[in-house]
């Protein structure tokens, strides 16, 4: 399974057959549709705006995700979601805390509790405070809707680049009780629960409970475990109480536990296997002999592009808890008066996310301190490197808006927000050399804000579109490192602490235009802002505390989009151009230093661009034929970043590195540095072109139960991994078919599915790169160079089965 020389066209071809053989199965009953009324698409309501209406409606680029679609394609959680919506990818690192959403090619490239988001995830109209909370199971989800573009005007913090508006199920009226399962072959397991029902005449009730785990695919041979995996527990409840046709009021606690034992990449090539081991990390070895040989230090890995085994005698990934509740009251005006059928929303949430982390710091399960010496002495140590960490997020908002009427010449909202986020990182790495850090940040942020968004109707076709926010941030910072350990040779006792504040507004401005009831298209301009951040990570020094906070980034956005309804209500079309641009970019950028450590630096990039074209089609072709696709053609480069990072290559002589491709060593214009011009680059983990195809076919039976048969199909071009370009990190284009089906009964009482996840078995990389090069983390008695690179392996890398059941009563 090479991840680096497969073929495109086989990608795309044999899916493709499958999807018109699927459409020719049903050609005839696709005549006989054409004259049935009946069969037509549901109307999809979306909240994008803060108000239900329907997406047809809505002057925004939005891919809906219902609940049909998120339990065809078997969704877990967030990492599910970029195989269903083109504009979204996740880029994942040494730990989860900083794991980041792109939206468009763009994303939090950043690391530190000191950065907000560039994409927010909301949730029953609840921001979360720190990205990092989305990486659990999507409990009890109803419906997902990915709103692309520059959404600061209605959703305000983090959300410069897009936002995730994700949607719970709502509370029946009569009592349902629903009972999910799910198991693989390779030992994935989920179970869910619901109840949902009227407790009396004006109160009404939802609990709903889940459990899951998968052990993962990475092998550990050092303890026989799987790695890169996961284990979530949640609970989520509703009460509603509606004393009266005006009042409704909705309390909605949370729980939920998850350990993700992850974050492990395998060694995917090593050169010269056959030397002794040195680990740089300011360790210095009495002799060669006193070295470990890289035979033993392997001890049964088989670098390659199909490794999937490490040896790691120190536990991976991060154990969490979330905990929170939101409370929405809600109260509807009469028919009479200034406010007459307004409505009026009170959202008040409160949150707690806490989560520690760990890794292996040598990725090795050796006794690399034995023998090892720091100033010329013994450490006296035995064992390896590791990290330890803990995040602690609380987070306070109360959002109250006013919503007129739908209808009307004026439809608005506006509204007033305030949002408090404290947010806590403590990082140790240990036992002894530079390794070492020791380090306890504080961040804080303060948002008020007031908002405005509404539409004008100028004609009974043509309306505007205007939107304004007016914010305010607060933000203050602490840092203390006070480690003094006996393994380093001084230490200096640091306290950093600051605040600032900003004033800024966001706004948009557009034209909607009905060309007919089935087809509405629209222009706007749109603005964003993402707030000012600091770099409270283990680099964190005099120079950042002088510079002070980074810079905020502004976002100008330019959206066409086409909405059209076609055959009859049978098909939605969804067209959309777009081009957004950044300044003042955030971008943590990162290099192995002199000493093997794996180091991040905060940059504030001159400008970053995004442009496109995106697609998503939804198609009733018979009564018993569904159809579903989106496409995204996009262009995300760096346009201004000459003090960009360079990549290294082993040089001619074969003795060592030299700065590849178009760096300029010794920079005299930024401090002597080694700085590469990245004007024109693409931004990392952005691919240009991404297309997801899908489909369910219903096979009806004179039997108690029908069958039906699903399919999904997702391609994406290259990519690259590392903003500096280093040509060893791209993953070339791949593509993945499932295919399942099943049978249900036919009165909903339950339903039995099957699914071949990733049938062609093409393996491909979810992250890839290198370590470095010669003598950053094994070498040889020659010294000669040492190429070492690494990868992770995506969940769906290799072909697997999966089975779910169903229940409801």
């Amino acid at each position: 399974m090479d991840i680096t020389n497969q073929s495109q066209g086989s990608f795309v071809v044999r899916p493709v057959v499958a999807a018109v053989a699927l459409a020719v199965a049903s050609f005839a009953h696709a005549q006989e549709a054409k004259k049935d009324e009946s069969v037509q698409l549901e109307k999809v309501v979306v909240t994008a705006n803060k108000r239900a209406q329907n997406l047809q409606d809505v002057p925004v680029a939005i891919t809906v995700l219902n609940d049909e679609v998120l339990q065809r394609n078997n969704v877990k959680d967030f990492d599910n979601l970029p195989a269903l919506s083109p504009a979204l990818s996740v880029t994942y690192s040494t730990q989860p805390g900083n794991y980041s959403i792109n939206m468009r090619g763009i994303g939090t490239f950043s690391l530190g509790v000191g950065v907000e988001a560039d994409v927010s995830v909301i949730i029953d109209d609840i921001p979360f405070a720190m990205q990092a909370n989305a990486f659990k199971d999507l409990a009890d989800v109803n419906r997902i809707e990915v709103l692309k573009g520059p959404q600061s005007t209605l959703m305000g913090k983090s959300s410069i680049a897009g936002a995730v508006n994700i949607s719970t199920k709502p509370i029946d009226s009569l009592w349902k009780s629903k009972v999910s399962t799910y198991l693989t072959n390779d030992h994935e397991w989920r179970i869910s629960g619901s109840t949902s029902g009227a407790l009396s005449d004006t109160v009404r009730m939802r609990l709903a409970a889940g459990k899951s785990a998968n052990p993962g695919v990475v092998k550990n041979l050092t303890d026989g475990k799987n790695l890169n995996g996961s284990d979530d527990t949640n609970f989520a409840g509703k009460l509603e109480w509606n004393p009266d046709d005006q009042w409704s009021v909705m309390f909605a606690p949370r729980y939920s536990k998850f350990n993700k034992n992850c974050c492990v990449s395998p060694f995917r090539m090593m050169t010269n296997t056959g030397g002794l081991y040195n680990i740089n990390n300011g360790f210095t070895y009495a002799s060669n002999n006193d070295r470990i040989p890289v035979s033993k230090i392997l001890g049964g890995i088989v670098p390659g592009p199909d490794n999937v085994s490490v040896r790691n005698d120190y536990p991976a990934g991060g154990n969490a808890k979330d905990m929170g509740a939101g409370l929405k009251v809600g109260y509807a005006f009469g028919d009479s008066g200034f406010l007459a059928n307004h409505t009026l929303t009170s959202i008040t949430s409160w949150s707690h996310y806490m989560m520690d982390d760990y890794q292996d710091g040598d990725f090795t399960d050796s006794d690399v301190l034995n023998k090892t010496l720091i100033g010329g002495k013994p450490t006296n140590l035995h064992g390896g490197l590791f990290q330890q960490g803990h995040f602690d997020v609380k987070s306070k908002t109360e959002e109250l808006r006013l919503t007129s009427p739908d209808k009307g010449r004026l439809r608005y909202v506006a509204g007033l927000f305030y949002g408090k986020n404290e947010l806590g990182r403590h990082l140790g790495r240990f036992p002894a050399g530079t390794y070492i850090t020791d380090y306890t940040a504080s961040a804080e942020n303060t948002n008020y804000a007031i908002f405005g968004n509404g539409t004008f109707d100028l004609t009974s076709q043509t309306s505007i579109i205007a939107g304004l926010r007016f914010n305010r941030e607060d933000v203050a910072y602490t840092f203390d490192s006070p480690l003094v350990a006996p393994t380093v040779a001084s230490r200096t006792q640091h306290h950093y602490e600051g605040t600032d504040a900003e004033n800024k507004k966001t706004g948009k401005l557009g034209l909607e235009h009905r060309f007919n009831p089935d087809a509405m298209g629209y222009v706007t301009y749109s603005t964003g802002h993402k707030g000012k951040g600091i770099d409270l990570t283990s680099t964190f020094n005099d120079n950042n505390y002088k510079n002070g906070f980074v810079p905020g980034e502004d976002a100008h956005s330019v959206e066409a989009g086409l909405k059209l309804t076609l055959l009859d209500n049978r098909m939605s079309l969804d067209l959309a151009a777009f081009k957004t641009d950044f300044k003042g970019f955030q971008q943590s950028a990162g290099q192995t230093d002199a000493d093997g450590i794996y180091r991040t630096q905060l940059h504030s990039i001159g400008n970053v661009r995004t442009s496109g074209l995106e697609a998503d089609m939804n198609w009733r072709v018979t009564r018993d034929l569904l159809l579903n696709g989106s496409f995204a053609y996009t262009k995300a480069i760096v346009t201004e970043f000459p003090n960009g990072p360079c990549y290294s290559v082993i040089n001619a002589a074969g003795t060592g590195t030299t700065p590849g491709g178009n760096c300029i060593v010794k920079n005299p214009l930024f401090g002597n540095s080694n700085t590469a011009d990245l004007a024109g680059m693409p931004m990392p983990n952005a691919p240009k072109y991404k297309l997801n195809m899908g489909g369910q076919y219903e096979i009806r039976t004179d039997m108690p139960f029908d069958g039906f048969v699903n399919a999904a199909y997702r391609w994406q071009s290259k990519v690259n991994y590392r903003i500096d370009q280093d040509p060893t990190s791209i993953q070339k284009s791949y593509g993945i078919f499932n295919l399942g089906g099943g049978i249900k009964d036919k009165k909903g009482g339950w339903k039995l599915s099957f699914m071949i996840n990733n049938l062609f078995n093409k393996s491909y990389a979810a992250s890839l790169g290198n370590v470095g090069y010669f003598n950053t983390m094994y070498g040889s008695t020659a010294a000669a160079p040492v190429h070492i690179q690494q990868w992770t392996p995506a969940r769906d890398y290799q072909r697997y089965y999966s089975m779910r059941a169903d229940f409801a009563f």
